[in-house]
């Protein structure tokens, strides 16, 4: 038997139960995971109050690192004893075994630990989708990321200096623009005491950004819109302050012809080909240490109520981990 959250209904942190579950052989096709960390995203909580509905009852988490246990037939590319991570796959990655189709799982490289594993593979996915295929960057723009000291944003500050771009993040604190100046943001904006939209154009000499990439959702949505150039892309990947509803599609036309997506990792990474690809060009910035993860918070795999409470109150900085030790 092992240990793992389920959720019976959607709700607050509350609903969160630990329970024992027995955890067969992998079938064909599938990994068994023993694991040692297990990252904590703004999704489980959308999974969590069912914003993003599932059956239930469920599991949560989409990231973890740990040793391969067993594999079934057909799996060739990691074996028994290897070291894995994956950070996208079916729910259930709140657990000290669970298996998982083979697909979503890569080896770790020599360097990366467990830790450091679990905090970056769909938050540095994530960046790698964004800035590599969304909206491929070439190395001389000047963009806007919201939430830039979050787990993902301190991933996206250090990518895009590696690239050669200008990364403006915005924030809510003076603690946490430092944060993001220290990662590599070329500029920073707190949204508490300085117009976004004032900044941007004062920043870019009137020319605002081709490409705004914002995870907040909701409250940042028409502020987004503002900075973009003519033809400029929004792109709306999450929805820490609420989805964004109601759009009429003619504010579009009457801001610049501008183009918005709502993309998601799982359609970027829907192959093992594609998910190794992705996880190769991060891990690669990570061991040439451009990319450095920054774990500011650990909790118990049965504190992960706790730990969901931080993060969507935003108390949270850089990574958090569930650990398993």
């Amino acid at each position: 038997m092992a240990k793992a959250i389920r959720i019976e209904q959607f709700g607050g942190p509350e609903v969160l139960q630990v329970v024992d579950v027995d955890v067969p052989p992998p079938g064909p096709g599938e990994v068994r995971v023993r694991q040692y960390a297990i990252g904590l995203n703004f999704i489980d909580i959308y999974t969590r109050t069912g914003l993003y509905p599932n059956p239930l009852p469920t599991g949560l988490g989409f990231e973890a690192a740990g040793v391969v246990d067993a594999v079934g037939a057909g799996v060739r590319h990691v074996k028994a004893g290897d070291r894995v991570a994956y950070g996208q796959g079916p729910l259930g990655a709140y657990a000290e075994l669970r298996n998982l189709p083979s697909r979503f799982v890569v080896k770790l490289p020599d360097g990366i630990g467990f830790d450091q594993a679990a905090a970056i593979m769909l938050k540095g996915l994530t960046v790698q989708y964004l800035f590599r295929q969304t909206y491929r960057l070439q190395g001389y723009e000047t963009i806007l990321f919201h939430a830039a000291a979050g787990g993902v944003g301190l991933i996206a500050c250090q990518w895009a200096k590696a690239l050669g771009v200008k990364l403006i993040g915005t924030v809510s604190t003076p603690e946490k623009a430092a944060l993001a100046k220290a990662n590599g943001a070329w500029r920073v904006i707190d949204y508490t005491r300085e117009s976004v939209v004032e900044q941007v154009l004062a920043l870019t000499k009137g020319k605002k950004v081709p490409v705004v990439y914002d995870g907040v959702g909701k409250d940042t949505w028409e502020t987004s819109l503002d900075c973009l150039q003519p033809r400029g892309l929004m792109v709306s990947f999450g929805n820490a302050s609420g989805p964004v509803t109601g759009v009429n599609l003619g504010i579009l036309s009457q801001k610049g012809s501008l183009y918005v997506t709502r993309p998601m990792l799982g359609t970027h990474v829907d192959t093992l080909e594609k998910m190794q690809a992705a996880a190769d060009e991060l891990f690669e910035l990570v061991l040439a240490r451009k990319i450095k993860v920054r774990i500011d918070q650990r909790f118990r795999l049965e504190d992960a109520g706790q730990a969901q409470e931080a993060l969507a109150s935003r108390k949270t900085t850089g990574s958090t981990i569930l650990t398993l030790d």
